[in-house]
């Protein structure tokens, strides 16, 4: 990755697809032995080329890693700690992952608009819109955020449920890992229109193919 970040400070500065496919090489080879990904709806996805916001619920340390399946290269959003974590962190840096720090208001508006500005320069970008790990294995109400960028982007909002994440890896035990199956179920994509509206129509996506006892009450 090291190597390559010349090449894609020049040439590929916001996409970033080589030091994308480092992360997925990494991502799926760190988890074979672990857990297998079925995906359902590949049809669903908008070409690699097209910039779309992708929003999934969040239930485990292990979506990232479930994520890079889909061979998109997206840009998520992370804690500004995380960037400080030996190898992972430095790996998310030359990637061109945003940072945000949840407490501090002015960290969340750049992080927005740094956001925006990657959807305008063709890059696609990643949000879980709950903004945290479920901690009881449910899907939480949405944040406007992810839907308030891709209205004022103009670009569609691609709904992605996990399922199965939390089983194998849950929210606050990352030292346990079972064996087993991940799903993930690619939607339609919600064609670009205020963000209130996107937020419903892609929890709504979201949440009808998780079991009604993991989706909480909003």
């Amino acid at each position: 990755m090291l190597a390559a970040y010349p090449y894609v400070l020049l040439f590929d500065k916001f996409r970033r697809r080589a030091e994308h496919a480092v992360n997925t090489v990494w991502a799926k080879l760190s988890t074979l032995l672990f857990y297998s990904v079925h995906i359902e709806g590949l049809d669903n996805l908008p070409p690699a080329d097209q910039p779309a916001v992708y929003v999934s619920n969040h239930q485990s340390f292990l979506d990232i890693y479930t994520l890079f399946h889909l061979h998109r290269d997206f840009k998520f959003i992370s804690k500004t700690t995380n960037f400080l974590i030996p190898i992972v962190g430095w790996s998310m840096f030359l990637t061109g992952h945003v940072m945000i720090n949840r407490v501090d208001r002015r960290s969340q508006l750049d992080c927005l608009k740094q956001c925006g500005g990657l959807l305008k320069q063709g890059a696609s970008v990643l949000f879980f819109p709950e903004g945290t790990r479920s901690k009881d294995g449910r899907m939480h109400a949405f944040k406007k955020g992810a839907f308030s960028v891709a209205a004022k982007a103009k670009v569609p909002v691609v709904p992605i449920t996990l399922i199965g994440t939390g089983d194998l890896m849950p929210n606050a035990q990352e030292y346990l890992l079972f064996p087993g199956t991940v799903k993930i179920v690619i939607h339609p994509a919600v064609s670009a229109k205020d963000a209130d509206s996107m937020s419903a129509e892609a929890f709504a996506a979201i949440a009808s193919s998780l079991p009604p006892e993991l989706v909480a009450p909003l």
